[in-house]
């Protein structure tokens, strides 16, 4: 293993995309620690050692954020809009032809889709920057109203302060996306996604250390017991899949016989990803952001009661109602997600194109019906999958006491995973170009 190391630093060429890769993180790192302009740094700060955080989608936006959420610094938004965007991005394919036809166009196509990707992020920053800043404004960022230094972050409240605190977040998600490029062009590895697993991973001293500090050396020994079989777990179910095989029949073009070869289909048990995971968080959000805006008391000094009743089931994480929702949405949303990435029929179609066949199962429908039946039986075990791995951080909150960002859970253990395993089959790969020995044996 060490050799392996060493040998990536001998060489030339990936020790300078491991080196540039590294800076453009550092520089990142350091901006999200940046304070915006007319942001009251000292009082950011004391509400952040009194409170436990934001709750709900805002707690998932600064956990992507690596922490800058909170602090209001120039890179408070993260990579949160331009995940949102993507997202959107891949559900307008099912909706507008347009979309799925420049998809199917290739290199050039894909390309003007990122563009409109990078269009629609931007939008979404000013939207999400608007939003923060309102919210800051009222003393609601950190979810308590007691603490005088929560409701007053703001050195300055006047309209052309909140603009230029708007176009400062604006243009700082614009610097990341730009960052992510730069790293995919000429670094290692996909640029976005290791941004987002530098944010994840940098919350998680601060994770641990509160664990240790609070539940003492014999909690904090179990929790990484606990992450040490989670992550083996994450691991192993990230990398099944199941092998559909595929033969392709000999065709003769001119002098030249093509086709004849075995190959596979790879389904995995996990195809969705981190995807539903955020699609629950953020639908179980909105409940109580609506219970927000309607907690005015009556004459009597009583909340309605609908708004009680999500008050007391729907918001904090450790109730077993918003569990159990929150564990079905998962599974729904993952059934959603998978029928909109992978087309059985554009599948069977482009099998039947270049003449390959599923041994036992005829061109065209029969196979596209096929490879449906495979898709949903093997949907069940990763949507189950998604849901466990997501409830350990609400089982944590109940148990131990930590908060909503347990590290060795939810979406921030299966993009670290995800990501690392990723990165390492890259720089695996170039090795073996070089020197016909890989990272990884």
């Amino acid at each position: 293993m060490f050799s392996a190391i060493a040998r990536i630093f001998r060489t030339p060429d990936l020790r300078r995309k491991i080196g540039f890769t590294l800076g453009i993180i550092a520089v990142y790192r350091f901006g999200a620690h940046v304070p915006a302009p007319f942001v009251n740094f000292p009082n950011v700060q004391s509400c952040i050692d009194q409170t436990s955080g934001a709750q709900g989608l805002l707690s998932l936006v600064n956990l992507f954020s690596g922490g800058a959420l909170l602090q209001l610094s120039i890179f408070a938004l993260g990579v949160m809009p331009y995940i949102t965007a993507t997202i959107i991005t891949q559900l307008l394919r099912v909706v507008i032809p347009h979309f799925e036809t420049l998809y199917k166009e290739g290199q050039q196509g894909q390309a003007k889709l990122t563009q409109y990707t990078r269009y629609l992020t931007i939008a979404l920053a000013l939207l999400q920057s608007t939003t923060l800043i309102t919210v800051a404004r009222s003393g609601q960022l950190f979810g308590v109203t007691g603490i005088p230094e929560c409701t007053e972050l703001l050195t300055n409240d006047v309209w052309w302060a909140q603009l230029l605190l708007i176009i400062t977040m604006t243009a700082g998600t614009g610097l990341i996306m730009w960052f992510a490029e730069l790293v995919t062009e000429r670094g290692i590895g996909n640029g976005m996604s290791l941004l987002i697993f530098t944010s994840i991973a940098a919350t998680f001293p601060a994770a641990m250390w509160s664990i240790w500090q609070a539940r003492g050396f014999e909690i904090f020994l179990l929790v990484l017991a606990v992450g040490v079989v989670v992550v083996a777990a994450v691991v192993f179910v990230e990398q099944s899949q199941r092998r559909i095989p595929v033969q392709y029949a000999k065709r003769m073009v001119g002098r030249r016989t093509y086709g004849g070869t075995n190959t596979y289909i790879p389904i995995k048990v996990n195809m969705a990803g981190v995807v539903p995971v955020i699609f629950a968080s953020s639908l179980l959000y909105i409940p109580s952001l609506i219970a927000q805006f309607n907690s005015t008391p009556d004459s009597e000094g009583n909340l309605p009661g609908w708004v009680t009743w999500i008050n007391n089931y729907l918001t904090t994480g450790d109730h077993p109602a918003y569990m159990a929702v929150y564990f079905l949405l998962i599974i729904g949303f993952t059934y959603f997600y998978v029928a909109i990435t992978f087309n059985p029929v554009d599948v069977a179609d482009n099998m039947k194109k270049y003449g390959g066949f599923i041994p036992g199962i005829r061109a065209g429908r029969p196979t596209a019906e096929y490879l449906d039946y495979v898709l949903t039986r093997i949907t069940l075990p990763g949507s189950l999958y998604l849901g466990l791995i997501a409830l350990i951080p609400l089982i944590a909150l109940a148990t131990v006491g930590a908060n909503q960002n347990f590290p060795f859970g939810g979406a921030s253990i299966l993009i670290i995973v995800g990501v690392g395993l990723e990165t390492v089959k890259q720089i695996d790969a170039q090795l073996q170009q070089r020197h016909y020995e890989g990272l990884l044996r």
